[in-house]
């Protein structure tokens, strides 16, 4: 069965004793305050992206808290936020957006001031996680995952590997119609920035221009914007190259090895996913109780195992298998982290301009 990063995972293949936790020392006391939990306390809903969580994790937290889980999901962080602008997230008590929309959102009023006191185990995140620039300290977010983006090919279509985002207007002609890109304006208008040598976090009208331009060169040759459905496609060798998620490359070289992952050379974006308790949260007890227990080492590891993303918790990355700590796609070295970037917030005004290019390129 295919999945990614953005679809839901339906089933695993690890047992729940994969989950044991007795050792670990973590219990619900350590996060519950002196209010007891009561009535609805007893459940948590969750919005998040669609492989961010499966049975087994369900199951181990209530094993453990006697919390109940249920979750929907959202395609993108725009839906999340149409969400909450609409009115209808009042029943959520944990959200994950994405590192960028996080300022977004606590401009917007829509997030809680986390207490650190009641998450012990936020020392285990990676130093840089701990001080970024969407959210200095995690007053707000606890980031839970991140990534790169990047350029996933068949071997078996293309024999030159590429190396760079600009293998794919080197190359428009012979890829016809077999090109995915994402369909996220500040990840392709980014991609497509870097590729001319600009930033991918670029505000510069005539920089936009330019880079708008050059999709419209590339366009004839894409044969859609996804961030999901070039799997199964790219896996039968229908597609011949995909703009993806580091996360999603991983789990799709294993179904199929002849796939190769590619962070292009010039730079692109390294992206982190988060988990907020908003201020409409119905059940915020609960809601610190998975915080802290997805801080744990072993509950961090044994997911970034099954759902192949990189873990934010540099605890975690010690009980990992020496062949994931090392595979690159998942962790990149340094080198590659200094050269890209995290993709910013930015002004209204500024958005606004990404998104009248973005509209033009896609309905068009």
């Amino acid at each position: 069965m295919s999945y990614s990063r953005r679809r839901f995972l339906k089933t695993t293949a690890a047992g729940l004793s994969g989950f044991a936790l007795s050792s670990c020392g973590w219990t619900l006391a350590k996060v519950q305050t002196d209010r007891a939990i009561a009535t609805s306390s007893d459940e948590l809903h969750i919005y998040t992206w669609a492989n961010y969580i499966d049975q087994d994790l369900i199951d181990a937290f209530h094993t453990k808290t006697g919390i109940k889980v249920t979750f929907d999901v959202f395609d993108s962080n725009e839906t999340m936020l149409a969400t909450f602008q609409a009115g209808k997230a009042g029943i959520y008590s944990i959200i994950y957006p994405s590192d960028y929309k996080v300022t977004q959102m606590i401009k917007l009023g829509y997030l809680s001031e986390l207490d650190h006191l009641r998450l012990e185990s936020l020392r285990n995140l990676l130093p840089r996680f701990q001080q970024t620039v969407h959210d200095p300290g995690n007053r707000y977010s606890v980031p839970v995952s991140w990534g790169t983006t990047g350029l996933l090919y068949n071997s078996e279509k293309i024999t030159n590997a590429p190396t760079d985002w600009n293998y794919l207007w080197e190359n428009k002609d012979k890829l016809n119609r077999r090109i995915t890109l994402m369909n996220d304006v500040r990840e392709v208008l980014g991609a497509t920035l870097r590729s001319l040598g600009y930033s991918y976090n670029s505000k510069d009208p005539a920089e936009l221009k330019k880079a708008y331009d050059r999709l419209q060169e590339l366009k004839p040759a894409i044969a859609t914007f996804t961030t999901d459905a070039w799997r199964d496609q790219l896996l039968a060798g229908d597609l011949s190259i995909s703009m993806v998620y580091s996360s999603d490359a991983v789990l799709a070289i294993t179904q199929n090895p002849k796939l190769n992952y590619v962070i292009p050379a010039s730079g692109t974006s390294v992206w982190s996913d988060t988990m907020v308790i908003p201020k409409t949260a119905p059940n915020p007890d609960a809601a610190y109780a998975w915080l802290e227990f997805m801080l744990q080492p072993e509950v961090a590891a044994k997911v970034t195992e099954r759902l192949s993303f990189a873990t934010t918790n540099q605890s975690a990355i010690a009980k990992l298998p020496q062949a994931l700590q090392s595979n690159t796609s998942l962790f990149p070295s340094m080198a590659t982290i200094d050269k890209s970037e995290p993709i910013l917030p930015m002004e209204r005004d500024v958005l606004e301009n990404y998104d009248r290019y973005w509209t033009k390129l896609t309905s068009s």
